[in-house]
């Protein structure tokens, strides 16, 4: 292959580096008008009264909206295909707030700092509820964090309201008990892992205005523009065809931006007022007034036969979803979802649990999508496992792993289609030292060790999202490829472009990329659920043979030959030997003109029955200091299947990206709050990322399988990126001491109390 396979340069890369690419705040027009939120002081509390008089006689306020003034039909803010299985319990405006943050007013003037004075000119005297903030003590509680009784559900996800349990989940297969109770050797633990942010740099942030036709435009950061567009069209109480979302670059996103957040408020203050309007929240607002990642105690039971094989999984889970229920019950099924068929020697399964609501901030979608959590506490159980049955980490997981072409308890109909995992952990085992490394050699009061994890992760959502991908031929032989899906720096307007030339024999300065407007792109659900390289690639890549037919059958048409009878080699279309040619550029002048009878495109839809999974494995090693607890990562190697790498260099810096985040994860951030509710986690002092001083050297390696039913054989990367560095570097850490850290994340204090205690 000419382009699948090599590492081009991002399309956009030069501009990038340049500051020449376009955002959302650079599209705004600059007499649009700002607008500014008033938040709730109080984590759970009614609004008794509100006055906006003062605010409102402020010269160059333009509009403050208040619960009394907005549509009071219930929606979501999840980025999901309808029908969302994520509840719709939230408001615009609500009299009831629910968390500290929670929005109580839009004020929308002139400029930032009319919109502040006014914002403190609003009077609010609330009613104050007792909160819940320990979702372990949330299922039951007296306090009932949505007493409404409009909440609405498009599936039975097992919702009991009226004790704060948003969404119940149960798989199981085979008796768990029975078999437990059979095994040789057992293990249990507990394991927490807790809300993180998104920490993208770019802030969360929407520009709105009327067009000509009177139709609503929203200018967004956002993964998911078709998904917005719903999600106003029922908020708004507007037919959907009168909204057009744009997705202009986006400077990060880490699933974030799969829930909305600012879009609605902008465009309630548009359609009031008939004028521009543009949100930006700050870093703060960002911290604490969008979403996190769901935090969740795991209880995991393993059993095993004296040989070693595991043959009775048990998880049990308990997962915080804030304030609302945005992607509540499908982050927590993807817990056992992307664990329980990893070890497929079982002979029982079982995964259950709750997801409550609490009055913190909202969790939501962050990469790795529950997987992460399961991930954390089935591997630190494997590895708890082997070292009760006296065996090496490694050598249980290639006794236990499934293979290609088998079948697991959860999936008995459908045979894996690709693995090479089995080969990464040989590989990283190597690339570590395993063997000379294994546990741990002590220098001093610095003891150095290794540990591993292994993961999966999925490739889009099976049989539920679609994408679609339309590309033509231009006047002048070039092509547009028109797609949905949103690149927020992964580079997959880059990858898409490669599949496309790769079959039209192009090269890919002839394919122009045009990505993410709901009047102009074909649907697509958005970047999310590790769907763009898998769904949409196999989209783009029908597309772009369909055209190629196309193209192939008018030269031959022209060429007075058959269809059959002509080659295509992306720059003329010819006969037998070469006899008789007609270049494209030729051929798409024909076409143009008044000879031509129309312009030739193709378009193509995916779906998949199947959602292929990638594969990790992951070493670390560690340095920890025998007198501190302090835990210093020196070496991280992750072996990666993603079936065939479309893109090697944009596939290494997306497994580096996820594995700085898994190590952020790991040792250092945790969205905490106060007593009261507060978030005291809100900003880069206090909510602490790894910096490059903090990773140590990540090295990066490749095997390779083949997706049958993916692009070119390729399944996703994006997601499972961000799951191993948790559960391998609590591995070093055990190996290295003696102490099992089972709630995240790492930190030196818990270290050296555990220490401690053993002593």
């Amino acid at each position: 292959m000419k382009l699948v396979g090599k590492g081009v340069p991002k399309t956009d890369a030069l501009a990038i580096a340049t500051g020449k690419p376009v955002y959302t705040e650079d599209l705004a027009q600059p007499n649009a008008l700002v607008v500014r939120i008033l938040r709730s002081p109080h984590a759970f509390a009614r609004i008794k009264s509100i006055s906006t008089v003062a605010a409102a006689a402020l010269t160059g306020v333009e509009c403050i909206l208040t619960y009394k003034d907005v549509p009071t039909v219930r929606f979501t803010l999840a980025g999901q295909s309808y029908p969302e299985p994520s509840p719709y319990d939230r408001l615009i405006l609500d009299p009831i707030v629910r968390y500290v943050g929670d929005e109580v007013a839009v004020i929308a003037a002139v400029d930032e700092k009319t919109a502040e004075r006014a914002k403190k000119l609003i009077q609010v005297e609330y009613e104050v509820y007792q909160p819940v903030l320990d979702f372990e003590t949330a299922a039951g509680n007296p306090t009932v964090v949505h007493p409404e009784e409009d909440v609405h559900c498009h599936y039975d996800i097992g919702m009991q309201r009226e004790l704060n349990i948003v969404s119940s989940h149960k798989v199981e297969v085979g008796d768990v008990e029975k078999e437990l109770q059979n095994c040789a050797v057992s293990v249990e633990a507990t394991y927490y892992t807790q809300a993180q942010a998104h920490a993208m740099m770019e802030t969360y942030r929407a520009f709105t205005y009327l067009d000509h036709m009177g139709r609503l435009v929203v200018v967004s950061s956002t993964q998911i523009p078709f998904h917005v567009r719903r999600q106003l069209a029922r908020a708004l109480e507007l037919p959907s065809g009168r909204i057009r979302v744009i997705k202009p670059r986006i400077g990060g996103g880490f699933g974030g931006k799969q829930t909305g957040a600012v879009e609605v408020f902008a465009a309630m203050v548009t359609l009031k007022t008939g004028k521009p309007a543009k949100l930006v929240y700050d870093r703060k607002e960002t911290f604490h007034c969008t979403t996190s990642r769901h935090a969740m105690r795991l209880t995991v039971r393993l059993g095993a036969d004296k040989e070693g094989y595991i043959r009775a999984i048990d998880i049990r889970g308990l997962s915080d979803t804030g304030a609302y229920g945005e992607h509540a019950p499908t982050v927590f099924a993807v817990v056992g979802d992307k664990t329980l068929p990893l070890y497929n020697k079982t002979r029982a399964v079982r995964f259950m649990g709750d997801v409550v609501y609490t009055n913190k901030m909202p969790a939501g979608a962050l990469r790795g999508y529950g997987a992460t959590q399961g991930t954390f506490a089935l591997e630190s159980a494997v590895n708890r496992l082997a070292a009760k049955l006296g065996m090496d980490p490694v050598e249980i997981r290639l006794k236990n792993l499934i293979k290609e072409g088998e079948t697991c308890l959860t999936y008995p109909d459908k045979p894996l289609g690709s693995s090479a995992l089995h080969r990464c952990i040989e590989r990283g085992k190597d690339m570590i030292g395993w063997q000379e490394k294994y546990p741990r050699k002590c220098e001093g009061n610095k003891i150095k060790a290794v540990g591993m994890a292994v993961t999966m992760q999925g490739s889009g959502i099976a049989g539920v999202d679609t994408a679609s991908a339309e590309i033509r031929l231009n006047d002048d032989g070039n092509f547009t490829l028109l797609i949905g899906a949103t690149d927020m720096g992964t580079g997959c307007d880059t990858i898409l472009a490669q599949m496309a030339a790769e079959v039209l024999e192009v090269s890919l300065d002839d394919i122009i990329v045009h990505a993410a407007d709901t009047d102009v792109s074909p649907y697509d659900p958005g970047s999310y659920a590790s769907s763009t390289t898998y769904v949409t690639g196999m989209a783009v890549k029908r597309a772009a043979e369909d055209l190629r037919r196309q193209i192939m059958a008018y030269g031959a048409s022209v060429l007075g030959l058959a269809a059959g009878e002509v080659v295509f080699d992306g720059k003329e279309i010819a006969g037998p030997g070469g006899t008789k040619t007609v270049s494209l550029v030729r051929l798409a002048g024909i076409l143009a003109s008044g000879a031509g009878k129309k312009q030739l495109a193709a378009t193509a839809t995916y779906g998949s029955p199947v959602s292929p999974p990638p594969f990790i494995a992951g070493f670390a090693e560690v340095e920890v200091d025998t007198e501190t607890g302090k835990v210093e990562l020196l070496d991280y190697v992750a072996v990666v299947d993603c079936g065939t790498v479309i893109n090697p260099k944009l596939a290494q810096v997306q497994v580096e990206g996820g594995i700085v985040q898994g190590i952020g994860l790991a040792l250092y951030e945790d969205v905490k709050y106060d007593e009261r509710g507060n978030m005291q986690t809100h900003n880069f002092m206090q909510y602490k990322i790894p910096c490059r001083k903090d990773v140590g050297r990540i090295r990066v390696a490749f095997e390779e399988s083949y997706e049958p039913t993916g692009p070119f054989g390729a399944k996703s990367l994006g997601e499972v990126v961000i799951n191993t560095p948790a559960p391998a570097i609590a591995h070093a850490v055990y190996n290295a001491v003696g102490v099992r850290v089972e709630t995240l994340p790492v930190t030196p204090e818990k270290v050296f109390r555990l220490m401690q205690n053993k002593r």
